[in-house]
């Protein structure tokens, strides 16, 4: 009767910790939008211009860190090569552009679904301690998720 009572109490306490800070699944939280306007500078070592809007983005931890997701919408159809390009990294924040190759000649507008593209990043332990917020920029916005 013991063991079944203290199991019971066990999985009780567990289950309580849905909304603690202990439980990898809540260190970010919902993404937040910034509507901006970016001057492109190209950049040597990455010629590629920015994606015009980040439409969504998502961090989902796994055993080794975490996979950073970014959404983007372009303004034609056929970009490729998308890429999340590391611009800073200081006092805990992060901040990535969203950068992708445009099409070969003269590619259609397309319809939005067309023209939406994803980049992924994996984040290692490492790179996750002390981190309190990620921030991904595009031509027309930003968007950034916290660490709660």
């Amino acid at each position: 009767m013991q063991r079944v009572t203290l199991t019971l109490t066990l999985c009780l306490s567990l289950a309580a910790c849905g909304e603690s800070r202990l439980n990898p699944f809540n260190w970010f939280g919902g993404e937040r939008e910034e509507r901006i306007t970016v001057t492109e500078v190209e950049r040597p070592a990455d010629p590629r211009p920015l994606v015009a809007e980040v439409t969504g983005l998502a961090i989902e931890p796994t055993t080794s860190g975490a996979i950073l997701t970014a959404t983007a919408l372009t303004e034609a159809a056929g970009h490729w090569r998308p890429g999340l390009v590391l611009l800073s990294r200081e006092d805990g924040a992060v901040t990535y552009e969203f950068r992708a190759a445009p099409p070969q000649d003269g590619a259609s507008q397309g319809t939005g679904r067309s023209r939406e593209i994803v980049a992924a990043v994996a984040l290692g332990q490492d790179e996750l301690r002390g981190l309190r917020s990620i921030t991904v920029i595009a031509r027309t916005n930003r968007r950034s998720v916290e660490r709660r």
